[in-house]
């Protein structure tokens, strides 16, 4: 996934935030509170205070076309905050989705000249890539002031390129995350692991209890480039991932070759994986999520690692969020446990006022506010009241990452070129997986993901 031309897109979660994500609240659901709704000259809508609704210009007849890989839950959760935004407007908003390859997408359709008016890009190395290419449009006066409203400088940072600002990053996650079913952790009288090795000794239990321990989503080769992302970061530090990221280290370097014989502890047996290797490799995202928190008593896996917005599929499951799924921060490889964000930012390929009215309404409290209540769901908005998450554990992670203000870190293949961080079926997604079809083929793996970084950065 994606690049930082200019400078490092990522920064090292602070202390403060990865202990507020280490000290997660567990429990039951919590009530839904309102977040404060925010309007052109009002403050941000903070806990126990009121604001005005964000003032919208009106649009009846316009019609916009949205685009962003979102499916399922995630979708239609979307849709919601587009709704609102016609109820207010009187603008019509289509909703068309791209695929996992929104670069592509998008690229044939401005080539065919029917672009959408607005895209959800995963990518900030494909925000910077269109921005170059003049595909998108840069922010207009409304958004911008949404963005000094209820934004740090590190997220309104990631949205642009060679300072002008281009995107709104509207929804976060929180990449560095294992969701559990409780009741196989119980029946097997395992505990929440700290460390890495931990991690493996508490698999092994779970593969003795009866329950197969780790479900990968492996046919989506993106949930790889996360479980390497985290063993790289807590492994080798935040300068080398800093390094890594922007390919001023190789692929072949020897902190890569470490991180991935720790990971083939876990992929080169296939007894913890869900499926086994071939199995993984069959299973998708929102399948991995589901198979672990279906089944009753005999679910098809006890844990899955997965950003806070697992919280979506699990919704359609029967099992409840702080109850039935419960979670814990990625183990700790080296001394302490990795921090990876992600995020998903919306740009304008077509410079009109509707376009620009969205990006300000995503931009503002209101917009966000609506998912958040919806759940599956984390803001950069540091405008929202956090009462309006649905239960505790997304509010605690909500909490995090805003209290991170500008001390973060971005996800790594998010940050380059989309050739090689963001394409099903090639570059890093499709040499993970073939490291996960023969986690023994360390070299063979750092080699392929050398030549392709190499071939994608020099353009």
């Amino acid at each position: 996934m994606r690049r930082g031309l200019d400078r490092t897109a990522g920064r090292a979660m602070s202390a403060v935030a990865a202990g507020a994500v280490l000290a997660l609240v567990l429990g039951g659901c919590g009530s839904g509170g309102s977040g404060g709704a925010e309007g052109e000259g009002g403050g941000g809508g903070k806990a126990g205070g009121t604001a005005p609704t964000m003032r919208l210009p009106s649009l009846k007849g316009e019609k916009l076309q949205v685009t962003a890989v979102w499916t399922g839950a995630e979708r239609d959760n979307f849709g919601k905050v587009l709704e609102e935004f016609e109820k207010r407007t009187g603008a019509t908003v289509n909703f068309v989705p791209s695929g996992d390859d929104m670069a592509g997408f998008v690229g044939s359709k401005i080539a065919g000249g029917g672009a959408p008016d607005v895209a959800m890009l995963q990518q900030v190395g494909v925000l910077h890539e269109f921005a170059r290419k003049g595909w998108i449009k840069p922010l207009g006066a409304g958004a911008k002031a949404q963005l000094a409203r209820n934004y740090s400088k590190g997220w309104r940072d990631l949205g642009a390129d060679r300072g002008t600002p281009y995107g709104v990053y509207f929804k976060a996650s929180n990449k560095s995350l294992v969701w559990y079913n409780a009741q196989a952790f119980d029946n097997a009288g395992v505990k929440e692991p700290k460390t890495w090795q931990e991690f493996l000794k508490a698999a092994q239990t779970l593969s003795e209890s009866g329950v197969e321990p780790v479900s990968v989503g492996g046919s989506d080769g993106w949930t790889l480039t996360d479980w390497f992302e985290n063993v790289y970061l807590s492994q080798a530090g935040p300068e080398k991932y800093d390094q890594l990221a922007q390919h001023k280290i190789k692929w072949t370097d020897p902190t890569v070759k470490q991180a991935l014989t720790t990971l083939g502890q876990l992929f080169g047996r296939k007894d913890l994986l869900a499926g086994g290797n071939s199995g993984a490799l069959q299973t998708d995202f929102p399948t991995s999520v589901t198979q672990t928190f279906s089944g009753g008593d005999t679910p098809k896996a006890a844990m899955v690692s997965s950003a806070d917005f697992a919280a979506a599929n699990i919704a359609q499951t029967k099992a409840k969020v702080g109850t039935d799924a419960k979670v814990f921060p990625f183990p700790a490889v080296g001394d302490r446990s990795p921090v990876v964000t992600g995020g998903d930012v919306a740009v304008a390929l077509k410079d009109s006022t509707a376009s620009q009215a969205l990006l300000a309404f995503l931009a503002s409290t209101d917009a966000a506010k609506i998912w958040a209540q919806a759940g599956g769901f984390i803001s950069p908005n540091k405008g929202l009241d956090q009462a309006a998450y649905g239960d505790e554990v997304l509010r605690e992670i909500a909490k995090a990452l805003v209290a991170a203000g500008d001390d973060f870190r971005f996800d790594m293949s998010d940050q380059a070129p989309a050739s090689f961080g963001g394409k099903p079926g090639q570059g890093e997604w499709k040499d993970l997986q073939d490291f996960l079809k023969n986690p023994k083929d360390i070299a063979g793996t750092q080699a392929r993901l050398e030549k392709d970084a190499t071939a994608s950065f020099k353009h």
